[in-house]
């Protein structure tokens, strides 16, 4: 089962520049709506306290076969990544313009979960403009072709 929730609009607000893979802390009830789907990104993004890094605004719907010992769908939760990959990330998030984004959630092969997350460049109107253009033509052409 490789079950993956990704985030589109992330590639449609930004330009994605670098990637990593990192664990998250979640609790045994967010594993479960994990595996069910129930993941939003809406207003999801990644932010450095302490050195250490947070993924706030993730909304993992609640277990519903959950007891008193439930979790809140929406709090900060905490990636995990090495050492080095942490620099390089608070590094890229003093350049100007650029901000840490979830772009997936997914299972790796020993069943853990992990988030592909993003360093990208909010992308201005007219780029955001060119994109739907150039989806508009690859659907067109889509089309034609079936």
């Amino acid at each position: 089962m490789t079950k993956e929730i990704s985030n589109r609009q992330a590639y449609f607000h930004y330009h994605i520049e670098n990637k990593y893979v990192a664990g998250i802390v979640l609790l045994g009830t967010e594993v479960k709506s994990i595996r069910e789907g129930k993941v939003s990104f809406n207003d999801a993004f990644c932010l450095f306290d302490k050195k250490e890094l947070w993924l706030r605004g993730m909304y993992i719907a609640e277990y519903s076969h959950g007891t008193v010992n439930n979790h809140i769908a929406v709090h900060d939760r905490k990636l995990l990544l090495s050492k080095r990959e942490l620099q390089r990330l608070q590094a890229a998030l003093r350049e100007k313009g650029l901000a840490i984004v979830p772009l997936k959630v997914f299972f790796n092969e020993k069943s853990l979960v992990k988030v592909e997350i993003g360093v990208g460049r909010g992308k201005k109107l007219h780029d955001k403009r060119e994109t739907l253009k150039q989806k508009d033509t690859d659907r067109e052409i889509k089309r034609y072709l079936k």
